[in-house]
């Protein structure tokens, strides 16, 4: 039975690790112009086609070949670092970022926060909803549900014409859910919903009505106080409309020239897709590559340092001083009773405006390790606990110290105690991981999200990941109960 058991599980392994085995190494998407030069580093979603997308594992897409064109001409280095859009901004406002290019729309509220470029795409917003829905016009969205990236300028659009707006990270997403009638309709630029439409050919939505009629402008967003790079961009922008090139980069994309306002409408054909196998195959390897350099070395460097926070915590807690005691409960507190996400965005983004500013890697890992010592330190504690009180007595009659019996008796049987639970929160650990992409590293989660943004394969893709994830998982559980078995075997029953 065991043995065929295991055959079973290598059959699982094989059928998922095969598209891995067939895939070659796929190269890091990075953008540049010149090797000198000063380097500008460049926010963008990579999930957003045609305007910013990923395929064949390279970052590509209207903005981005923009942003390269501008950075040739300003004689700029770029550096492509990519996130969840609602994320960008705050990598902009605590300095991660120079720049973001990502069809961001120049408006009033954005005005006043930021500083933009000249504009290089005009645009309309078009409302799109199911086949056979009365909507068409703004005033119609009126106690209407909408499905929207929570900081798009089409958001506030929704909600300006009496929408509730549901927030969704890509339109894909916002498709499938007016497609499944979640909700009733979406308001995005013209152009994308084109290139979604005209990609998928998905028959169950489409374009209603225009969202108003004012063209909306697209720029580069900088931070107010970098004059001297918006300058370099105006220039840049304006030599580029003077000899055509941005006039080419938009007609090989659209057809059209969208880099003025009155350059015609755009058609976009749409990228031709291969298999949902096509897309597991070509993703396996990146996918893999981040686990191998993101997910498990996070993994193990944060769970070292909050087990080591979680013993000194619990240590603290059940002290007999105050002084110690209440601020390892207010710690165990704060940690437990706030998101993960929350402490995420503390770290990367609020701290640098206290003057702390850590690389990506480093604010993931702090992260994560106050999350674990939070956690951690409850399930020590209890473990210390449950320590008979006859083990410090018998320690005491033998002239053993109270650091002594903690060293050598205490910790080692409440570490046997500890270990199912701390387990729990390792496995815990590694699934959080996936949280990461919003302090710009792409772990697994983000490497597949970006693949399904272009193949719209969102179920096998998120299948294979989901079996990286699991594989790790069990491979922990059964360390786990290696562990126990060794510990197990100096008790006396």
């Amino acid at each position: 039975m065991r043995r065929r058991s295991m055959g079973v599980l290598a059959g699982l392994v094989l059928a998922v690790l095969a598209p891995l085995l067939l895939a070659g190494p796929a190269q890091a998407a990075e953008g540049g112009a010149d090797e000198g030069g000063r380097e500008v580093v460049v926010g963008t979603e990579g999930t957003y086609p045609p305007f910013s997308f990923n395929e064949g594992g390279e970052l590509t897409g209207y903005d981005i070949e923009v942003m390269k064109a501008v950075a040739d001409e300003a004689g700029w280095r770029l550096r492509f670092v990519q996130s969840q859009f609602d994320a960008l901004f705050g990598a902009l406002d605590s300095g991660r970022i120079d720049v973001i290019a990502n069809q961001i729309t120049v408006n009033p509220e954005r005005e006043a926060n930021y500083a933009f470029s000249t504009p290089y795409t005009y645009s309309r917003g078009v409302i799109v909803a199911k086949k056979g829905s009365d909507i068409r016009t703004l005033a119609d969205l009126e106690g209407k549900v909408t499905a929207q990236s929570a900081t798009s300028n089409w958001s506030q659009v929704a909600k300006d014409a009496g929408a509730r707006v549901e927030n969704v990270e890509q339109f894909a997403q916002a498709a499938d859910l007016v497609a499944r009638g979640r909700v009733d309709a979406i308001v995005n630029d013209n152009i994308a919903v084109l290139d979604y439409l005209a990609t998928t050919g998905d028959d169950q939505i489409e374009v209603v009505g225009d969202a108003g009629e004012e063209v909306g402008a697209q720029a580069l967003a900088f931070r107010q106080d970098d004059d001297a790079l918006v300058r370099e961009a105006d220039q840049a922008l304006d030599a580029l409309r003077a000899d055509g090139t941005l006039t080419t980069i938009s007609e090989k994309y659209f057809k059209a020239d969208v880099s003025v306002e009155d350059g015609g409408d755009a058609e976009v054909a749409g990228r031709a897709g291969g298999s949902w196998w096509d897309s597991v195959r070509d993703t396996a390897w990146p996918a893999l590559v981040a686990l191998l350099k993101i997910t498990i070395p996070l993994t193990a460097v944060s769970f070292a340092i909050g087990l080591v926070a979680a013993v000194l915590i619990a240590l603290a807690r059940i002290s007999s001083s105050r002084l110690l005691s209440w601020p390892a409960r207010f710690f165990i507190s704060a940690v437990r009773g706030t998101p993960l996400l929350l402490q995420l965005f503390v770290v990367f983004f609020a701290l640098p405006t206290l003057g702390v500013e850590l690389p990506s890697f480093l604010a993931a890992t702090l992260a994560l390790s106050v999350n674990v010592a939070g956690y951690a330190a409850e399930t020590v504690r209890g473990a210390l606990l449950a320590v008979p009180a006859g083990q410090h007595e018998a320690a005491a009659t033998i002239g053993m110290s109270r650091a002594l019996t903690l060293r050598r008796v205490v910790l080692p049987q409440a570490a046997r105690i500890a270990v199912p639970p701390l387990s729990n929160t390792l496995v815990s650990l590694v699934k959080d991981t996936s949280l990461v992409s919003v302090v710009l590293l792409t772990d697994p989660f983000r490497v597949v999200t970006q693949a399904a943004s272009v193949s719209f394969d969102y179920l096998p893709l998120f299948v294979m990941v989901g079996f990286y994830y699991w594989v790790i998982c069990t491979l922990l559980t059964a360390a786990q109960n290696r562990l126990e078995t060794r510990l197990n075997r100096y008790v006396t029953t």
